[in-house]
């Protein structure tokens, strides 16, 4: 499809190249040959072909101060010649294509055979036509004008099936679209700081440019390939490129190459960015990759096609391999934003795996669940919960329609010939053939519509809409969710570790209290407290501490509070210089970044920050703050009231401990402290020995820092509560602070039991005594852990794992994870669900996570949890509607067949009942609005069937009313109305009034009963908030409409007699019986009806021994197989995804990078984790939890020192 658009780009660029070669100094081709040497050797060429760094900005015309001048003309120009920061995309099917798509199903051929047979006969009139002594299974008089009729129930079934493809095809085409305007959002938010005309400026990482000075920092995912300029402690994870997890240390004389798609782990600098989109190293790859997939998909469409060699010269084999390539992804920040399965699959995922691509179109509507499951198995554990349970309810739905429909057939032909043949005596007559073999063919046409509806085909349609309708709406609620599956596993969860800072507090950090100068305030000191030597002091060392990126702008709004920017503790420390009425502006300007001498930046290890100036005496100043307990402990002296140094010893230090610290982090305060150290010029210090550099420091203050709760977290923390999801904070933050905090959260209620841990403590209580982590000694702690304070993100990943892999509860913990640091990706990719922030977030932990919280806030996570059980509740009740339908129209046109020879129902009939129960009904039920209600049951579990025994009630209820109704209409009807018998009709009869007013009155009982289906936990109003799902009331008010139409002008095709007033009267009164008996239904005790079987439920390990357990998991997996050969005949479209699912395997087998499939496959992890399950998990929580280190509430103001890392 878009072979060629790369290789247009691509030649246009080599030309414009040799006419504009003499613009700047060096060509793409140099700089991208040079892009792809690593190390020495870069170092090497670098000095050999340009001299140094300096000199490669100078012949791309760019200063590496003040960065581009950012004029339209020149953006322009650097665009032409060395191409744009983004990969062309993948053109979107068409929509002929999804139709042609959509034509594949199993069902619709088989159908569309049968229609075509059917066609050919009704034209065919053999020379025995009216041969007395052909049999007419039922004698009866046709006339000529309805034989010559006998073609249109062939073609109106082959309508019916066009119908049912383009509502198909439509439902792709428009979910297609969604997903695409969605991706753009994602593109348009990502933004890059480079430095144009001096100013640093926020862009859209589309608008980098070759030349730009890019600002790269902590965190950041780098957009384009580029060169080191300056920086410091510049440390990249390049995982995502090398498969080598070590991170790689970037400095200008070893080792200058940064790539695009790679990760900063720490510290900061500057970048000269070299090569942008197709150009750059990820680039490359992914047109590969493209590539890759594209001519897989060719070679199993229709060989490859001749056009697809290479147009260029092959001067340059990366150069070439890339022009040829398919264009297929547009490149946002290393991401591949794209809409093909194949390369997203395929690909070398950043960290191991879950990119920002696990957005696809879903490629079906109908097999595009089960498709877009499939690519969530890459990248998840295992399958979500509501997807194993519908497979396996698929399977059985499955078997069971096959068995029926062949049971069908074979009684009607054994029926037919024995009556014909034995009981009548009539000979085989040649010249009888044909009637015989239409005969056949109205038999099979019956039994494939049986089959047709018996099979659920709108339940991937079902979910899909469910799905794809509330990551529409979550949109609104603040959750951009990037794994549909995500959303329903929300539904399940069971606890949610969360982030405390940003997510339940608000980020705004201010100074509240202060110990300057022997004085402990409370609030902001006066300026002229302050001696004059210590002011100076300290505004030095906050200002030049800290990144300069970091600034306090003035407000947006008047009235409004000043903005913000950067690393928001630095943020609050800049606040309260402020407040002392100095001002940071001169200090970084006489003091700038490039003059700095050495940055120790803040990493998770050292837990403070230090910078070193070089005074003008030659000699060395060094600042350095960070967590109050982390820096007092290497303090050896402090500023007394006069300004001058004095001893502190460690016992001060204790009691600075209990009278300051421990006070202010009983407020909830962060306890901050900063402190200098002077060096001597001459020897100079090892820089490098961090240990006697970061000591014998002197204490200039201490502040108390206040991140003050969200005002809606304690609610949205109750709803949780309420819900059966237990929260737990995490955080990196001081146990006493924590503490506070969690109570002002309402996480913790005084008085209860429950655990507050410091990391040291819990990996003390976790491991034994070799240092390995045992699954028993974290189930003794989580269950009543709720706060982990000075945590590593190690801690954080070893909690979730630990509650994940936990056999200690009945059910598997189901576990939602929130974080915005880099450090977090492991966590949030480990859990059932990962939350990133939006705002905080930086891009790896947006990578790792499944749904991004586009306001940081805490509540729109129980948004999420209220949607994920909404789409359960949603496909509950498809299911109770959809099921009710099957049950009864499979059981009349089996009967109906066997005792009349011919079904009540017929194939055009039964197609739009399937239309209706299936597209309608799915968009109907599935678009219902969650409500607040959802919020007070606990989650479901994984054990809990999907068919619950109060949905099971109601369907057989349901069943037994219509199909006692359909039978006495059939076999007494005609007496009831006085109309003629429609029973026994010969071949091409007329439709008779009898059949037609059975048709209607089962379309009005299942529209009638559509409306029962709304509620599924036996409510008793079911017309409980009806008018605030629009979707729902004009599908049941179109399709009574469109029922009608079809019966009063729907004649031979649809089998129907116009019916009078009085008639039609009859049957809306029988329709709206059924909600009367919905009551009835709704009255009788579930708990009474034992007998009623569950459906649809995992592995129900009460009753299962271990062995036939492991049966059980082969028999899910087989049916997974069959379901990806296409064999069987259900669960439509799932051969559509048989492709891709061979461009995976091939990927699979023959990838050759490392990093590109590192996941454990589904299949084995599914059986581990179901051999979890049957274990007896029936531990008693003993008293261990109750030992002395858990301090009750009271006691908690006295610290446990040695708990500080």
């Amino acid at each position: 499809m878009g072979d060629m658009t790369n290789s247009d780009f691509y030649s246009k660029n080599q030309r414009n190249e040799s006419s504009h070669g003499g613009e700047f100094g060096c060509t793409m081709e140099e700089l991208r040959s040079l892009m792809e040497l690593r190390g020495t050797e870069a170092v090497v060429r670098i000095k050999e072909t340009y001299g140094d760094t300096e000199a490669i900005c100078r012949r791309l015309k760019t200063s590496p101060v003040e960065g581009l001048p950012g004029t339209a003309p020149d953006l322009e120009k650097r665009k032409q010649i060395f191409g744009q920061n983004f990969i062309p995309p993948k053109k979107p099917k068409t929509f002929l294509q999804l139709v042609w798509e959509a034509l594949q199903d199993v069902t619709l051929i088989i159908l569309e055979i049968a229609a075509i047979i059917s066609l050919g006969l009704s034209f065919y009139h053999p020379p025995g036509e009216n041969n007395e002594g052909c049999a007419t299974a039922q004698g009866g008089a046709e006339d000529e004008g309805e034989a010559e009729a006998g073609w249109i129930e062939g073609a109106a079934i082959l309508l019916s099936v066009i119908c049912v493809v383009l509502v198909t095809a439509f439902n792709d085409w428009s979910k297609e679209k969604q997903f695409r305007g969605l991706q753009s959002r994602i593109e348009q938010e990502q933004k890059f700081t480079v430095v144009r005309a001096g100013q640093v400026v926020q862009i859209p990482v589309a608008e980098i440019v070759v030349g730009d000075i890019a600002q790269v920092k902590y965190g950041d995912l780098l957009p384009a390939d580029g060169l080191f300029i300056q920086g410091n402690d510049l440390k990249i994870d390049e995982s995502s490129l090398t498969g080598e997890s070590d991170q790689v240390r970037k400095s200008v004389d070893k080792d200058p190459m940064l790539l695009s798609g790679t990760h900063v782990m720490e510290g900061s600098g500057r970048m000269v960015v070299t090569a942008v989109g197709v150009n750059s190293q990820t680039g490359i790859i992914f047109t590969l990759l493209g590539a890759g997939g594209e001519e897989e998909e060719k070679k199993d469409k229709k060989g490859v096609k001749k056009g697809d060699g290479l147009q260029l010269p092959a001067a340059d084999g990366a150069a070439a391999s890339n022009a040829a390539d398919s264009a297929n992804a547009s490149l946002v920040n290393g991401k591949m934003q794209d809409g093909n399965v194949d390369a997203s699959q395929s690909k070398a995922k950043q960290q191991d795996g879950a990119a920002a691509m696990e957005m696809q179109p879903l490629k079906s509507a109908e097999g595009g669940d089960a498709d877009d499951k499939k690519k969530a198995n890459m990248h998840k554990k295992e399958k979500s919960v509501l997807q194993g349970k519908l497979t396996k309810l698929a399977v059985q739905i499955g078997k069971a329609g096959l068995v029926m429909s062949a049971i069908t057939v074979i009684i009607l032909v054994l029926y037919f010939t024995v009556d014909t043949f034995v009981v009548n005596k009539k000979p085989w007559l040649p010249e009888c053939t044909p009637v015989y073999v239409q005969y056949f063919v109205k038999f099979f046409i019956i039994g494939v519509t049986v089959l047709v509806v018996a099979v659920p085909e709108g339940l991937p349609l079902a979910v899909t809409i469910s799905l794809a309708y509330s990551v529409k709406k979550m949109m609104k609620d603040n959750n951009l969710v990037r794994h549909l599956d995500a959303c329903e596993t929300m539904g399940n969860a069971t606890a949610i570790c969360s982030d405390k800072t940003g997510t339940l507090t608000t980020n705004r950090m201010t100074v509240v209290q202060a110990y300057v100068g022997d004085v402990h305030y409370k609030e902001i000191p006066d300026p002229s407290s302050i001696n004059a030597k210590t002011m100076e002091l300290l505004v030095n060392a906050i200002a030049i501490n800290s990144a300069y990126t970091t600034k306090i702008l003035p407000p947006e709004k008047e009235g409004a509070l000043p903005r913000q920017v950067g690393n928001k503790t630095e943020c609050g420390l800049l606040g309260f210089v402020l407040d002392l009425k100095q001002d940071y502006e001169p200090v970084r300007s006489q003091m700038p970044e490039e003059k700095l001498y050495k940055v120790y930046t803040f990493n998770s290890v050292r837990k403070s920050m230090s910078t070193v100036i070089k005074l003008p005496d030659e000699s060395f100043r060094m600042y350095s703050k960070g967590a109050s307990e982390i820096v007092l402990k290497k303090c050896c002296k402090i500023l007394n009231g006069a300004g001058e140094p004095r001893v502190f010893r460690p016992r001060d230090r204790d009691e600075m401990v209990k009278k300051v610290i421990e006070p202010m982090a009983c407020d909830g305060l962060r306890t901050i402290c900063v402190a200098y150290r002077d060096f001597p010029g001459s020897p100079e210090p090892d820089w490098d020995n961090e240990n006697d550099i970061l000591n014998d420091l002197t204490c200039i203050c201490v502040v108390g820092i206040e991140d003050p709760v969200r005002p809606e977290v304690p609610e949205a923390i109750r709803k949780c509560q309420r819900a059966g999801i237990t929260v737990r904070m995490v955080t990196g933050d001081n146990i006493n602070t924590a503490r506070a905090i969690a109570i002002k959260c309402g996480i913790i209620h005084p008085g209860e039991d429950f655990l507050c841990l410091e990391g040291k403590e819990f990996n003390r209580r976790i491991r034994n005594e070799k240092g390995e982590i045992e699954q028993e000694r974290i189930d003794k702690i989580w269950p009543k852990l709720r706060v982990l304070a000075r945590s590593s993100p190690t801690d954080k990943h070893t909690l979730v794992k630990g509650i994940i892999d936990s056999t200690h509860t009945e059910q598997r913990q189901v576990v939602a994870v929130t974080g915005d640091g880099t450090n977090d990706g492991p966590a949030l990719k480990k859990a059932d669900v990962g939350f990133a922030m939006g705002i905080a977030g930086t891009d790896v932990a947006k990578e790792a996570s499944d749904i991004i919280l586009t306001d940081d806030n805490f509540s729109s996570i129980v948004k999420a949890v209220m949607w994920g059980r909404n789409v359960y509740d949603s496909i509950s009740k498809f299911l109770q509607f959809q099921l009710t339908v099957n049950v009864v129209a499979v059981i009349v046109a089996f009967t109906g067949a066997c005792i009349t020879q011919d079904s009540p129902l017929k194939a055009v009939q039964m197609l739009w009942v399937n239309l209706i129960m299936d597209t309608f009904a799915s968009l109907a039920l599935a678009t219902e609005p969650p409500t607040e209600t959802l919020l007070l049951r606990k989650p479901y579990g994984r054990n809990k069937p999907l068919i619950s025994r109060t949905m099971m009630k109601n369907i057989l209820g349901h069943a037994v009313y219509q199909l006692t109704l359909i039978f006495t209409l059939l076999f007494v009807g005609e007496k009831m109305f006085q109309i003629d018998s429609g029973r026994n009709a010969p071949l091409h009869s007329p439709p008779s009034e009898h059949y037609t007013i059975i048709f209607n009155t089962f379309v009005m009982m299942q529209l009638f009963n559509e409306i029962n289906a709304r509620k599924i936990h036996g409510e008793r109003n079911v017309f409980d908030g009806i008018f605030r799902n629009p979707i729902f009331c004009t599908i049941v008010l179109g399709t009574f409409a469109i029922q009608i139409v079809i019966v009063q002008f729907g004649g031979k095709p649809f089998s129907c007699s116009p019916l009078q007033l009085d008639q039609w009267m009859w049957c809306i009164f029988i329709g709206l019986g059924e909600l009367v008996w919905g009551q009835v239904i709704a009255t009788i005790p579930t708990s009474r009806l034992k007998f009623l079987k569950e459906a649809g439920r995992l592995t129900q390990k009460e009753e299962i021994p271990e062995e036939e357990l492991n049966e059980d998991v082969e028999e899910i997996d087989h049916a997974e197989r069959e379901l990806r050969r296409g064999q069987t005949l259900w669960f439509r479209g799932l051969n559509r995804i048989q492709t891709q699912i061979e461009v995976v395997n091939t990927f699979k087998s023959g990838a050759s990078f490392q990093g590109a499939l590192r996941r454990q496959s589904s299949v084995t992890s599914q059986s581990q984790d179901v051999a979890n399950l049957s274990s007896p998990s029936h531990v008693s929580l003993s008293n261990a939890l109750s030992s002395p280190t858990s301090l009750p509430p009271a006691a908690a103001g006295h610290p446990r020192r040695e708990g500080v890392p």
